[in-house]
């Protein structure tokens, strides 16, 4: 028992202190409409670190961490400069792109490596089961610091999100502050793919931000539905890979689906019911009712 919970001390604390911030982040990209592009970030720093090893070093080193930081931010300075007024092609097909070549290349680096399928399925699934708290930590202190800048800028940020023409009219530079977002947003996602994965990654982004934009509109309201959707999965998440000698990181990213599938049925339903009482006291929705000369 007590290996147990020696085992799982630093993945409960990883799961419980890291994934607020990119729950935030999540609603950001949510509005925005970008929803792969934390994916192909993610995946453009799993190639970086398959890069570091092709060259030979482990993925662990200071250089495996700065070859993936560095790939993120050429990422991220494409997406930047991807996104115009008058957009000919979607941005979500060149993020897409994005992704779909960083992962070929990924395949392509790592052919010929003895531990080629090893580090592909780890840039998956993570290694959040013995993940080091010194990397928990580090990238804790490394959230908060981003954090902190995103509630010193935030009313550029969420304008931006919300609308960027209207942050343009208003003298807003939205290519320098995009610019800003992409590169803390690849700071962020470089550091945990390192630990979660790419999946877990895209999972924790998108999936506790969807959740808490069906259930609640104002953005504080958001947030913290979010947080406390991804903590208490995360939780359940670890119970079940005790329970059944399963990978973690897989684990809380079904379960984050499920209650996504969850909360989208509840959502559906409360609208229902919300609404039948309109329908039934004639209100704007309801069916005029045919008069005598009908």
């Amino acid at each position: 028992m007590a290996d147990l919970i020696s085992l799982m001390k630093w993945p409960l604390i990883a799961s419980l202190i890291l994934p607020w911030l990119l729950v935030y982040l999540g609603l950001h990209i949510v509005q925005r409409g970008v929803i792969f592009v934390d994916l192909a970030l993610a995946q453009t720093a799993a190639f970086g670190t398959c890069v570091s090893m092709v060259l030979g070093y482990d993925v662990h080193d200071w250089q495996s961490y700065a070859f993936s930081l560095g790939f993120t931010f050429v990422g991220a300075v494409v997406l930047t400069f991807t996104r115009s007024r008058d957009q000919r092609v979607p941005q979500e097909a060149l993020i897409g792109i994005v992704y779909v070549v960083a992962a070929a290349a990924a395949i392509l680096a790592l052919s010929k490596s003895a531990g080629g399928n090893e580090e592909l399925q780890r840039s998956l699934v993570g290694e959040l089961l013995v993940v080091r708290p010194s990397d928990v930590l580090k990238t804790f202190a490394l959230f908060l610091a981003v954090g902190a800048v995103h509630f010193f800028f935030r009313k550029k940020f969420l304008a931006i999100s919300a609308s960027p023409e209207a942050a343009a009219t208003s003298g807003l530079n939205v290519r320098w502050w995009d610019f800003v977002f992409y590169m803390l947003f690849g700071l962020v996602v470089t550091s945990f793919v390192h630990i979660g994965g790419v999946l877990l990654v895209f999972t924790y982004l998108v999936v506790p931000a969807v959740c808490a934009t069906y259930l609640v509109n104002r953005i504080g309201a958001k947030f913290a539905v979010g947080w406390i959707i991804a903590t208490v999965s995360s939780i359940v998440s670890l119970f079940i890979t005790v329970q059944g000698d399963l990978p973690v990181g897989a684990a809380i990213v079904c379960v984050l689906g499920l209650v996504l599938v969850i909360v989208a049925s509840i959502s559906k339903f409360m609208r229902k019911t919300t609404l039948q009482p309109n329908l039934d006291a004639g209100g704007p929705q309801a069916v005029p009712a045919r008069s005598s000369h009908d």
